[in-house]
């Protein structure tokens, strides 16, 4: 590893640490020549999957896209950004571990749709009138009646 100070690349470890769950060990150097001390990540480096949209277009699976969307369903509701961020972190580690190359972006609303029906309700009936691209108001009647039945005591 290079030095940022000097360029010199002998370098001496003090102390490697795991982070981020264990997906990437943080170190901690010193360069032989100047001292300077810096810290280095290292972790597998994976192919980035790529999002096959309803259209037939692909793109990045790109995380910031996904807490956007999240956050305009979520938006004035009693749901904090570090919950956004780890639903969207929650959610592109399953589709990681489950998809190798490619995704269908109705995969990930479905993903996506799981996790809102048990947090809001109201997030997640305005997830689903732009996932299941709704045209009138029976389509969000459907919705509500269909939560609505889920809580009902059974009898």
């Amino acid at each position: 590893m290079r030095c940022p100070k000097c360029g010199n690349l002998e370098d001496k470890v003090i102390d490697s640490r795991s982070a981020r769950n264990g997906a990437v060990i943080r170190r901690r150097r010193s360069c032989m020549l100047c001292g300077q001390r810096f810290t280095t990540y290292e972790e597998v480096v994976k192919a980035k999957l790529r999002v096959v949209k309803r259209d037939g277009r692909h793109e990045a699976l790109d995380a910031h896209k996904l807490a956007n969307g999240l956050h305009r369903a979520c938006e004035k509701r009693p749901i904090s950004a570090e919950q956004i961020e780890k639903i969207v972190d929650s959610i592109i580690e399953e589709l990681e571990s489950e998809y190798e190359r490619e995704v269908s972006s109705e995969a990930i609303g479905r993903k996506v749709m799981e996790r809102l029906e048990k947090l809001d309700e109201v997030a997640f009936v305005r997830f689903a009138s732009v996932y299941r691209r709704f045209r009138d108001v029976n389509q969000f009647l459907n919705a509500i009646e269909g939560l609505v039945g889920k809580d009902a005591p059974e009898a």
